[in-house]
């Protein structure tokens, strides 16, 4: 399987963030074409104490080629639309493999 990565940074005004992120924006991107699974982890520390970082979401898809047509699709781009129009400069997006299938 392959995962798109979701890495955001802590917001300014958690509360805000939370309300769009599990109220808006998880919705819209359930609904993304060829989306297997899609899981969100809340980051409460590092072994080092606090972290930079509050949630991880990844979303799985079958292939590059299933992932490639969800970005294409139309629920993809209104997912990136509003991804970019609440947290652009707290998300880093990655592409994975899975190695242990």
């Amino acid at each position: 399987m392959v995962k798109l990565i979701a890495l955001y940074k802590t917001p300014e005004n958690l509360e805000q963030f939370d309300d769009h992120y599990f109220g808006h924006h998880t919705e819209i991107t359930k609904k993304i074409p060829g989306l297997r699974k899609m899981e969100v982890t809340k980051i409460v520390g590092s072994p080092m104490g606090k972290s930079d970082y509050h949630i991880l979401c990844e979303m799985y898809y079958d292939d590059h080629d299933a992932l490639k047509a969800a970005m294409k699709s139309d629920e993809g781009k209104a997912s990136g639309k509003d991804l970019m129009s609440f947290a652009a400069e707290l998300v880093t997006l990655m592409i994975g493999e899975e190695i242990n299938e």
